[in-house]
């Protein structure tokens, strides 16, 4: 059995009352660059501004942030599309005769990539596992047996992917499907095709973790029959392969954090940049460059940001080579639905990734500005919740108090709809805190507390 590109690059959208052909695109505007501006436009995409991805947005002007890290993603995910894309066509010419294009998986990847950090809550990781542990330990442990057991799962182990699918997706007042993407690139953006539960059913990289909430599921099983994603497991217990090009988004993801967050701890001062020639240097080996031109070049820079930038970009080049390579090796198994692993886990350069990530985290990580950073975020997005979910719940159970009355006045309406059921009403208020950025949280966690 095997997945089909002409499935996999659907350009339906929800709500579709007729198919689109490639053929009769915009030749100027594609379904597929829509995609990716809707994204741009999006309020979601530009609070990524404001949300850490590693290192703390203190004094230090240039480290990177969810967006610049989101941007460097895409743009790396677009190559490493294109390269694909070239190939496949000449692989499968029915796909030319219908009028796909090279550009068109660069766009797709591209797109996709741009949203891959989409509905991550503020202060990164620690801000999923903040709040997880409110559900599982905290206050918010009362709904254990009050939702089903994956709904409760969706809260104990909240997931930024799932969120972006939610953010991607969700239909509101006259919102019909949320930004109305492409199904090929809906199904390139989704890492883990499954939902909560069961909790890694399989030692698959796409099992790992979900994609999915239960208010969602319905569309989700919609997009992936569209795509002829490969279903695992019957009836409710059904999940499916990843879309071919999801490898690409994580490759992309990949690279960018291997080398983009070393680069910027080399630049804090935190890295000793011998350790970046020292580390980068096999992958170096990998470009078309030779190596005496190389080291040629990087002793005429004088200054260390624009060293290691040239590293970097060096570097860069090499994975997204390697990564093509091992798309086009595997290409079949991936539409068989067999690759278990990350592509970039097959690399003759795994070891030297590894190596990078290991010095990552040592000395950026764990440093103390981040792991002091990531204790305050945890903290305060325990309170923010205690108070939102407090209100929401009490107002659920008709015991609203009048601090309650005047939390749930400072909500967003379109979190909360009237008719809703307990588990989609602390689902939308969990959204609603996870929606907020660094900056946001830090200023309502004073004002909760009385701090004007």
């Amino acid at each position: 059995q095997m997945m089909d590109w002409q499935h996999l690059l659907s350009l339906r959208k929800q709500g579709d009352t007729q198919t689109r052909s490639r053929q009769e695109e915009d030749p100027t505007r594609l379904s597929y660059d829509v995609d990716y501006d809707r994204i741009v436009f999006s309020g979601a995409f530009r609070s990524l501004q404001d949300k850490t991805q590693v290192i703390p947005l203190s004094g230090s002007g240039f480290v990177h942030t969810r967006l610049t890290h989101s941007m460097e993603v895409s743009v790396v995910g677009r190559s490493l599309g294109r390269a694909i894309g070239a190939k496949i066509l000449q692989k499968y010419p029915y796909l030319q005769q219908l009028g796909y294009q090279m550009n068109d998986f660069g766009t797709i990847v591209a797109s996709a990539a741009l949203a891959h950090d989409i509905g991550n809550p503020p202060f990164g990781h620690s801000g999923e596992k903040a709040i997880g542990d409110f559900f599982r330990y905290h206050e918010g442990s009362v709904l254990k047996g009050q939702l089903s057991d994956r709904e409760y799962a969706d809260l104990c182990n909240f997931e930024g992917n799932a969120n972006g699918f939610k953010i991607l997706t969700e239909s509101r007042a006259g919102v019909q499907g949320g930004l109305r993407l492409t199904y090929a690139t809906l199904g390139t953006f989704i890492k883990y095709p499954k939902e909560s539960l069961p909790i890694k059913p399989s030692a698959a990289v796409y099992d790992k973790k979900y994609n999915i909430f239960q208010s969602d599921k319905a569309f989700f099983h919609e997009v992936a029959q569209e795509l002829s994603l490969l279903p695992i497991g019957e009836g409710d217990e059904r999940r499916y392969v990843r879309h071919p090009l999801a490898f690409l988004v994580e490759a992309a993801d990949d690279i960018c954090y291997t080398l983009i967050d070393f680069e910027d701890g080399i630049n804090l001062g935190w890295i000793p940049e011998d350790n970046a020639l020292e580390y980068l240097i096999q992958l170096i080996r990998g470009s078309r460059i030779k190596p005496e031109n190389i080291t040629q070049k990087y002793y005429q820079l004088t200054h260390r940001q624009d060293r290691v930038a040239y590293l970097r970009a060096l570097s860069i080049g090499t994975l997204i080579g390697e990564a093509v390579t091992l798309f086009e090796e595997n290409e079949e198994s991936l539409l068989r639905g067999e690759m278990t692993t990350s592509l970039l886990e097959k690399s003759r350069y795994k070891n030297q990734i590894k190596d990078i990530i290991d010095l990552s985290v040592a000395n950026i990580y764990q440093s103390p500005q981040v792991v002091e950073k990531e204790l305050a975020g945890y903290a305060i997005l325990q309170h923010l919740l205690r108070v939102y979910f407090t209100a929401v719940y009490h107002k659920w159970h008709g015991n609203t108090s009048s601090y309650d009355h005047i939390i749930l006045k400072t909500i967003p309406t379109r979190y909360l709809q009237e008719q809703e059921g307990l588990y989609e009403q602390i689902l939308a208020v969990t959204c609603y805190v996870a929606s907020l950025t660094d900056t946001q949280t830090t200023k309502l966690h004073s004002k909760l507390n009385g701090i004007l």
